[in-house]
């Protein structure tokens, strides 16, 4: 199945761009979960607001779809300052940065999504910028070339990044602020669904809105795309109202199970199960063996898989856990039994094979 096409997908998609940006909070206090990070961010953004100066550039990070770009927007607002925004692929050039950068006005936020994702001629003009206000560019070529140094007002850089170890150590390090965002729980998420439902005149109860919740993989995003198919099957095949009872019958047409995870998920975890006898197996490996890329199953499947303790990285490669076997219903090899300590091969496991289980 394409990732593209999944509908517990973390990714942005075409279509989920208009209902984010009209669900969208516009401020800390309407800003669902992440209660560390927004305790923080309050103290920065009023301490900077006091003092009359541009806040210290914030890094934004962890799994696609818990609302970093929404979190850029709201720092904006509670500054009161402009706000641009762009992307990492989308700066190809130095140019494209320099122009970005001297259209801002005093204590903007300039907004990069998939910061990792910046060439890296662009980033070594971005570091200058970023410490002292100022861009160094070189105009012309050769003996003629010579050095420019415009000033820039004084601005808040957010990035945002799903893979903060792909940053290089100096521009992590030009980041005064660093928070990563988690995963939401069931009741945070029961909050947003509401919220949502209640913003697009969909007929929800608090146990429907539960149902949703528990399935949506403790991502904002994926709750919000999973209630507009609720919507739709409740329409047609009940009353218009999504029940408990409406949406598991809704999610399991979905093929979303109590978990959360879906066709692509379960097969993936099948896969490692009885190709490989649970592991380890390298990422390449497993992913030939699906057909995805392997910088999707990275970025996509294993965070959530993961977070809910399916599955394992270790140094020899990826590895089954217990709850995989239970959730698929498959048995549950020896060696993960509870007090086990043998190997597949029915001997007693080494201290390696201990350190990886």
């Amino acid at each position: 199945m394409i990732e593209e096409e999944r509908v517990v997908s973390s990714r942005m998609r075409d279509e989920d761009a208009p209902l984010e940006s009209s669900l969208r909070p516009r401020s800390l206090a309407d800003f669902p979960g992440q209660k560390a990070v927004k305790e923080k961010l309050a103290i920065y953004i009023q301490a900077a607001r006091e003092r009359g100066e541009a806040l210290d550039h914030v890094l934004l990070y962890g799994p696609p779809g818990l609302g970093k770009t929404s979190l850029a927007q709201v720092i904006a607002r509670e500054l009161g300052v402009g706000f641009r925004m762009t992307s990492g692929p989308a700066i190809e050039r130095a140019g494209d940065l320099a122009a970005l950068l001297t259209n801002l006005n005093d204590r903007d936020v300039l907004f990069i999504d998939e910061i990792h994702r910046l060439p890296r001629p662009v980033e070594e003009i971005l570091y200058p910028a970023m410490e002292d206000f100022a861009l160094d560019l070189i105009i012309g070529k050769g003996p003629a070339a010579r050095s420019l140094r415009i000033d820039l007002p004084r601005f808040t850089l957010v990035g945002a990044t799903t893979r903060a170890g792909r940053l290089t150590g100096p521009l992590r390090d030009r980041f005064g602020v660093l928070l990563r965002l988690e995963y939401y729980q069931v009741e945070e998420l029961m909050e947003i669904v509401l919220r949502s439902a209640r913003l697009l005149g969909i007929a929800i109860d608090e146990e429907g809105a539960r149902e949703v919740a528990r399935r949506a993989r403790g991502t904002p995003r994926v709750a919000n795309r999973l209630l507009r198919r609720l919507r739709d099957f409740a329409q047609v095949r009940a009353d218009g109202v999504i029940t408990a009872e409406v949406a598991r019958a809704g999610l399991e047409l979905l093929e979303v199970d109590e978990c959360g995870l879906d066709r692509s998920d379960r097969r993936l975890l099948r896969t490692l199960a009885q190709n490989y006898g649970g592991g380890p197996v390298g990422l390449e490996t497993l992913a030939a063996a699906i057909g995805e890329e392997a910088e999707t199953i990275e970025d996509v499947y294993e965070p959530y898989l993961m977070q809910m303790g399916f599955l394992q990285r270790t140094p020899r490669g990826r590895v089954l856990g217990r709850r995989a076997y239970e959730h698929l219903g498959l048995p549950v090899p020896p060696w993960l039994e509870e007090g086990g300590g043998r190997d597949r091969n029915g001997a007693a496991a080494g201290a390696e094979q201990q350190r990886l289980l």
